[in-house]
C-alpha cells in the first residue's frame, strides 16, 4: 500500500477541518494530482502562472466550466490553504458559466428511461434520483435507515455544503424501494457497491444513466442531474409553491430554484396576459 505524502496528508487536515464534505475531499484531491501530473512536478514547487496555464490548458481540451471553476476551487484551497499564500485567494479565479437551461425529460421520456436502465440496484437508485430530487452523491449515500416510511421521509445526511435535510417520498417511491428491499436485501447501504459494506460510487449511476437513455433511444444525454432538474420542472409544473422546491432540492438561494421557472412551459403557457382582462376592440389600420 503506497503511504500518503506528508504534503496530501495536511491538505486532507486541512479539509477535515473545514469540514468539508467526503465528495468535495475526494474531487479537491484528484483535481491537484492532475494539476500536478500535468507539470510533473510536485504541487507546492508551482506556482499561481502554472494555475493560469492550466486553466488555460483545460479551456482548450474544450472541458466544461463547471468542471474547470471545480478545479479552480481545488487549486485555490490547496495554494491559498494548505500553503498558505494568501494571494492565490484572489488571483486564482472563476470562469463565468454560461447560463443554460437545465435539460428535462418529459413524463413519458422518464417512463421509458427507467424502465430500460440495466440492473435491478440502478433502476431503484435512479428511480430514488428522480422520486426525490436527489443529486447523484446523496443517492449514492443513502442508508436504509435513511427511509422514514412512518413520516414518509427521506433523510439527506450530508447534501451540498455538509448540510442535512429532509425530502419527500412518495407512496409509489416507497412502494418501489419495499420491492427493492424484498429482492436485494441490502445492509447498512440502500444502494451498495461492489462490497456490501460501500455505497455504490457516483460513476456506476451516471454510467447506468447513460445506458439506460441509450437503450430507451431518447436521443438526447442523460445524466443523474437531468433526472433532479426534470423532479423540479415537473413540481413546479403541477403548481408547487418554489419556496417548496428550493427546500426539497436543498438550494441555499432561491435564484438557483428560480432556473426552473425559466423551463416549466406548461405555466408560461398557462398564464393570462394583462391584455386578456381588457375588454379592447382593435381596428386594424387600412
Amino acid at each position: 500500500m503506497a503511504t500518503m505524502s506528508p504534503l496530501r496528508r495536511r491538505m486532507i487536515d486541512d479539509m477535515m477541518v473545514r469540514n468539508l464534505s467526503p465528495a468535495t475531499q475526494q474531487s479537491y484531491i484528484y483535481a491537484v494530482r492532475r494539476f500536478s501530473e500535468y507539470f510533473n512536478k510536485s504541487p507546492d514547487r508551482l506556482g499561481i502562472e502554472d494555475v493560469r496555464a492550466y486553466q488555460l490548458h483545460l479551456i482548450a481540451q474544450q472541458r466544461s466550466w463547471s468542471h474547470i471553476n471545480q478545479v479552480s476551487c481545488a487549486l485555490r484551497f490547496f495554494f491559498g490553504v494548505t500553503l498558505g499564500r494568501s494571494e492565490a485567494i484572489e488571483r486564482i479565479v472563476a470562469g463565468r458559466e454560461p447560463q443554460t437551461l437545465p435539460a428535462v425529460l418529459i413524463g413519458d421520456e422518464i417512463v421509458r428511461f427507467l424502465e430500460a436502465v440495466p440492473g435491478l440496484r440502478n433502476r431503484a437508485a435512479l428511480t430514488t434520483a428522480y422520486g426525490a430530487g436527489l443529486r447523484v452523491g446523496e443517492v449514492a449515500r443513502l442508508k436504509v435507515a435513511s427511509i422514514d416510511s412512518a413520516r414518509m421521509l427521506i433523510r439527506i445526511e450530508r447534501g451540498k455544503g455538509g448540510k442535512e435535510r429532509y425530502v419527500m417520498l412518495s407512496a409509489q417511491l416507497l412502494q418501489i424501494l419495499r420491492a427493492y428491499w424484498r429482492l436485494a436485501r441490502p445492509g447498512l447501504w440502500l444502494f451498495p457497491g461492489r462490497a456490501a459494506d460501500e455505497p455504490v460510487s457516483v460513476a456506476a449511476l451516471q454510467d447506468a444513466c447513460r445506458r439506460g437513455a441509450r437503450l430507451a433511444r431518447l436521443g438526447k444525454p442523460v445524466t443523474v442531474h437531468t433526472l433532479r432538474h426534470s423532479f423540479a420542472t415537473h413540481l413546479l409544473e403541477s403548481g408547487t409553491d418554489i419556496r417548496i422546491i428550493q427546500v426539497l432540492l436543498g438550494h441555499a438561494n432561491l435564484s438557483s430554484t428560480a432556473r426552473y421557472a425559466q423551463v416549466a412551459t406548461n405555466l408560461i403557457a398557462a398564464t393570462t396576459s394583462p391584455l386578456d382582462r381588457l375588454s379592447l376592440a382593435v381596428t386594424p389600420p387600412e
